[in-house]
């Protein structure tokens, strides 16, 4: 697979679907989906366990497709494009021209 452009800690926005418009830092990037923290809430039924001793219902983040949601700098969404080969190779901000790592 191909290098991702969205990495785990990046600042993003939704720009599709119920939370559009919602920013947030990425919590896990993996197959070409995203998990935006307080992004794509759905609730989950538990069954009891030791960590859970009563189960129930719980509210967490769901993956999204990582298409849905865009690179924020400087409060602007922007895409993300590469520089140099190898070991030196870089995020760019399209919007800015600046090296985002």
């Amino acid at each position: 697979m191909a290098t991702s452009k969205i990495k785990k800690g990046d600042l993003v926005r939704v720009i599709t679907g119920k939370d559009k418009g919602h920013e947030g830092k990425v919590l896990s990037v993996k197959d070409g989906k995203v998990v935006v923290e307080g992004a794509h809430m759905v609730q989950k039924h538990t069954k009891a366990s030791q960590s859970n001793p009563n189960g129930g219902i719980v509210t967490e983040e769901a993956p999204m497709d990582i298409s849905n949601v865009m690179y924020v700098v400087d409060g602007k969404v922007t895409r993300i494009g590469f520089t140099g080969e190898g070991k030196d190779k870089k995020r760019v901000a399209k919007i800015t021209g600046e090296t985002v790592d």
